[in-house]
């Protein structure tokens, strides 16, 4: 099964991800993930992505496609693979329709969380990490025992640059402007659905397996 999956930051995407991974044993590909482990080992790579990330704006094209496609290449994603935020461009999705075609394969679906701009502003807004730790709470869903302090370590807990609401905003305002054709281009190809990712965790997650099964059918 090759499945894209789809959503604004912070729709849960990461979350769904690892549960459709391990209930379907296929590669879970986060380009978050590498991107971050790139920062955090301060490569060239890393330090020009940084740059994007820090004012909230998309990773260019060319920076992570050769890292995706050289990602697919390996030996764990032959039963199948999940791209977790990627693509999110038209021309990321056409360079990996390319891709796809030079390796004699294709997308199963492309799956859209969607959620309200409102509840995904509250999500990040809410954010509060550790400053020694990094242990990541919520004011609303799952606050510290004492305000501002890490229940882990005692640290101080702060808001991290890109939960400001300013950040949010423009990382959303990008998010619609950059990948609203792409989601059209997939929506031609007979590839999408959408699931309400406002729902619980678990019912978003039913939701994805009965278009799942569908296409394993």
């Amino acid at each position: 099964m090759r499945i894209v999956l789809l959503g604004p930051p912070g729709a849960g995407k990461g979350t769904q991800a690892k549960k459709i991974s391990e209930e379907y044993e296929i590669c879970h590909i986060s380009t978050g993930e590498l991107l971050r482990k790139a920062v955090q080992e301060n490569t060239p790579l890393g330090k020009k992505a940084g740059e994007y990330l820090d004012r909230g704006l998309l990773v260019p094209d060319e920076i992570i496609d050769g890292m995706v496609k050289d990602r697919l290449k390996m030996l764990d994603c032959e039963r199948g693979f999940l791209l977790d935020g990627f693509p999110r461009t038209l021309g990321q999705a056409e360079s990996l329709d390319g891709f796809l075609k030079e390796e004699k394969l294709s997308l199963d679906i492309v799956i859209k969380i969607q959620v309200e701009q409102a509840k995904l502003i509250e999500r990040f807004t809410g954010r509060r990490t550790c400053k020694n730790c990094g242990a990541s709470f919520h004011i609303k869903f799952s606050p510290p025992k004492k305000a501002g302090i890490c229940d882990n370590c005692g640290g101080e807990l702060v808001i991290r640059k890109d939960d400001e609401e300013e950040t949010v905003k423009k990382r959303l305002q990008v998010y619609e402007t950059q990948t609203t054709p792409l989601i059209d281009y997939y929506d031609r190809q007979k590839l999408l659905v959408t699931v309400d990712g406002s729902k619980a965790i678990d019912d978003v997650f039913e939701d994805i397996k009965s278009y799942l099964e569908g296409v394993k059918s």
